[in-house]
């Protein structure tokens, strides 16, 4: 399986993305319109911010979801035994905000979910008539006035090697929401599940940013856009000794769109949250 990467600019560039979408689950854009400086601007300044202790004063609400989330409590995925190796901070716009790093992760977090509703809407006008009937409004109005939508700020700590036996940074999992939009990590690693169920490695030059199909609208869609299971290896040798920053943008809708005949987001989302061991 191969993801070829599509530019933005191009007049054919909704066709071909939302193409790849429906072949392998996942989209490669470049030359977006995402600020790549502003992007090198939160890697440094929040990979510092995990390095103290000034992010524990913003451990992670259990109701409002927002917050710090320490390695200790990090996700374990669906069928897994096993935490992530992990830390990250949830970015909401009424959430809490570090004082200690600046606006850009805010920036970031607007002008994604611009992007991303541009992209929703890519989707949307490229659907099959079949499957376009399939939804309960338009993709584009699953997410107006939603508050929903998250950025995450990972942090992968360098291997120490004491790690439990068979833990990874992200072990193999879908995606929760709509789309998830992924700018190239600091760090390779990132991997996706073929049809043909081997793996493959997705490209992840600087630059790039790395679009996939979350369960959301894939249940949506009644599978037509699949939600590609994906995992996050550990390095070796001397990348190992390296922290891997990432900063995934998730799409969601409001809690009360019917995704379908099952689920609402709402009902959807918590079943979800309970599978991963954050909520009870």
């Amino acid at each position: 399986m191969f993801i070829e990467p599509v530019d933005y600019r191009a007049p054919d560039a909704a066709q071909k993305f939302t193409e790849s979408l429906h072949r392998t689950g996942f989209g490669v854009l470049t030359n977006h319109p995402l600020s790549q400086s502003t992007l090198e601007t939160i890697y440094k300044e929040w990979y510092e911010f995990f390095q103290t202790d000034a992010k524990n004063k913003y451990d992670f609400d259990a109701e409002k979801m927002d917050g710090y989330f320490s390695p200790k409590i990090s996700e374990t995925a669906k069928g897994q035994t096993k935490r992530d190796l992990k830390e990250f901070y949830h970015i909401y716009p009424t959430g809490r905000y570090p004082a200690e790093v600046s606006d850009a992760a805010r920036k970031y977090y607007d002008d994604g979910a611009k992007l991303a509703a541009e992209l929703l809407q890519w989707v949307e006008d490229h659907s099959p008539a079949e499957v376009k009937a399939k939804y309960s409004m338009p993709l584009s109005d699953m997410i107006t006035d939603s508050d929903l939508t998250l950025l995450r700020v990972l942090h992968y700590p360098p291997l120490r090697g004491d790690e439990e036996p068979d833990a990874v940074r992200a072990a193999a999992h879908g995606d929760i929401n709509l789309l998830t939009l992924l700018p190239a990590a600091t760090q390779a690693g990132l991997q996706v599940q073929g049809k043909d169920d081997a793996w493959h490695d997705v490209p992840c030059d600087f630059g790039m940013l790395i679009v996939n199909i979350g369960d959301m609208l894939d249940e949506a869609s009644a599978g037509y856009y699949p939600s590609t299971i994906h995992r996050v290896l550990n390095p070796t040798g001397e990348e190992a000794k390296k922290s891997r920053i990432s900063l995934p943008l998730f799409l969601h809708p409001r809690p009360d769109v019917v995704l379908s005949e099952r689920h609402t987001s709402g009902s959807y989302l918590q079943e979800r949250l309970r599978e991963l061991g954050v909520k009870k």
